[in-house]
């Protein structure tokens, strides 16, 4: 049998149980490796994806844990590598704010940030120094357009994404030369949880939304890109924010 790309490689993705995080789950375990599932209050849902992975040939094991919160962090990171080593991190977990900056207060600002842009910090710095001990490896954090674009009424949300947009290309350029890569995928609107397509007719969604696609992407389309820049075949990829969005933002 000829290997998949991914073969035995050991991976995380935070926020796994919906939408992109269950995405990347499946289409880590298809292309080989091994998915830790995390989740935070989403335990019958993350179960329910590890028998998914479980019954569709992959490994899957579920761990719980908040990312805004540093104890939690580091706790889910002993429990992983006490059962063996972390090659991949995909930094997806997220929350979303829909609310006038005037109106915003600092515990839904501290919220945003503390489980968009903290919990990339933290998670990250806690693989980076395992990777570094190994040699190398590989991390996709979730940002999003409105990182580049901003939108009225997100500016906790957008904030939040173009940081981690920033600590993407900062990560990138300081481990490079230890033998690891740091991409993000910077999706548009997708069919998650989050967004509500149901009402949105081609017409809204093309001018409202400004996708010229005129469509909402899928979580398997980011999915896709992801499990891409953590494959052998993104070997020459670091620094790089790739755009799942349906043209949505052009820029570079």
């Amino acid at each position: 049998m000829d290997r998949l790309p991914l073969d035995n490689k050991v991976s995380l993705i935070t926020g796994a149980a919906t939408g992109i995080g269950r995405a990347t789950a499946l289409g880590l375990a298809r292309a080989g490796a091994h998915v830790w599932v995390n989740h935070f209050g989403q335990a019958e849902l993350a179960r329910q994806l590890c028998q998914a992975v479980t019954e569709d040939g992959g490994q899957a094991r579920c761990v719980e844990a908040d990312v805004s919160s540093a104890v939690a962090v580091a706790g889910m990171f002993e429990q992983i590598l006490a059962e063996g080593p972390l090659d991949l991190l995909v930094n997806n977990a997220g929350v979303i704010l829909e609310k006038p900056f005037l109106d915003t207060t600092e515990q839904d600002w501290a919220k945003v940030l503390d489980v968009d842009l903290h919990g990339v910090y933290r998670c990250s710095q806690y693989a980076l120094r395992h990777m570094l001990s190994r040699g190398g490896g590989a991390i996709v954090n979730v940002a999003s357009d409105l990182g580049f674009l901003g939108r009225s009424d997100y500016a906790a949300y957008c904030t939040a994404k173009a940081g981690v947009i920033g600590l993407t290309r900062s990560l990138a350029r300081e481990f490079a030369a230890s033998g690891i890569r740091v991409n993000a995928v910077a999706p548009g609107p997708i069919a998650t949880a989050m967004v509500s397509p149901e009402h949105m007719s081609t017409e809204w969604m093309a001018k409202e939304l400004d996708i010229p696609m005129a469509r909402l992407g899928t979580p398997e389309e980011v999915a896709a890109a992801i499990v891409f820049l953590l494959s052998p075949q993104a070997s020459y990829f670091t620094g790089q924010i790739l755009g799942p969005n349906g043209g949505s933002w052009m820029g570079a």
